[in-house]
């Protein structure tokens, strides 16, 4: 349907060599966007770009540190000469440095984490903006986590982070609706990637998940990957400020 096509569009997709930013910008691509594959890995980068392109797709490799503002800035700046004003910001890269109590955190790595997870998708805002604002058109997708509306053991650094990710997109959107830049979030259930792997590869820790989960499995990153598509397109032209949870219905057992 013409309503979730992004022909003409380019989207720029953090975190997206490997896992639910792969499939993200793989979506992306499918939808006839031109798609920029960004990672600290120029290899990576470019291995997934190529394949698109290989599938008939637009794609750029484009690294970047998301800890580094100068490095964000030469992000837009390269991806800006090769296919003009970014339409469509996806930030999904993120780091979890602690798995463990969150009385065991110590600040100089919650500092880090919140630079990367929080500060580093307000920079890419405040450099895409602009451009957004003159054509009246743009949106920005950040990727929470379940962790960030709900308490989950051993999660409690990442969780705060990603709860300021539901707060970012909801002040984003108040602020920047006039110009009709919409922003929201996903907050993903536990998804099989190999960053949230200390939660599913351990049977004990995923067995109550599991059985707490209504569509009794644990998410894929194609999960994640349609609602993104779904929230960048005209189909979504009127949801601004929200969160999509994507969790097979376990926040929704009251687990």
């Amino acid at each position: 349907m013409a309503v979730f096509c992004l022909d003409g569009k380019t989207a720029l997709v953090t975190g997206s060599s490997r896992g639910i930013g792969q499939a993200i910008a793989v979506s992306m691509a499918e939808a006839g966007a031109r798609t920029v594959i960004s990672g600290r890995n120029v290899d990576t980068c470019e291995s997934v770009a190529r394949s698109i392109r290989e599938d008939g797709g637009h794609a750029m490799a484009a690294t970047a540190d998301i800890g580094d503002e100068p490095s964000l800035e030469l992000l837009v700046q390269q991806v800006e000469r090769e296919f003009g004003t970014i339409d469509i910001l996806i930030c999904n890269a993120a780091s979890n440095s602690h798995f463990g109590s969150l009385l065991d955190f110590n600040a100089e790595a919650f500092r880090k984490m919140m630079d990367n997870n929080v500060a580093s998708a307000l920079t890419l805002a405040k450099l895409c903006v602009p451009a957004m604002k003159a054509q009246r058109d743009g949106v920005i997708i950040l990727i929470s986590s379940l962790a960030g509306l709900f308490g989950f053991r051993d999660l409690g650094p990442y969780g705060l982070s990603k709860a300021a990710d539901i707060s970012l997109v909801q002040h984003l959107a108040v602020e920047l609706g006039e110009h009709n830049i919409r922003a929201n979030a996903i907050a993903p259930g536990v998804v099989k990637t190999e960053f949230a792997r200390p939660m599913w590869d351990d049977r004990q820790r995923a067995a109550p998940m599991l059985a707490a989960t209504p569509l009794g499995r644990l998410g894929e990153p194609a999960d994640i990957a349609g609602a993104v598509t779904f929230l960048a397109s005209d189909a979504a032209s009127f949801i601004t400020g929200q969160t999509l949870v994507i969790d097979g219905g376990l926040s929704a057992s009251g687990v």
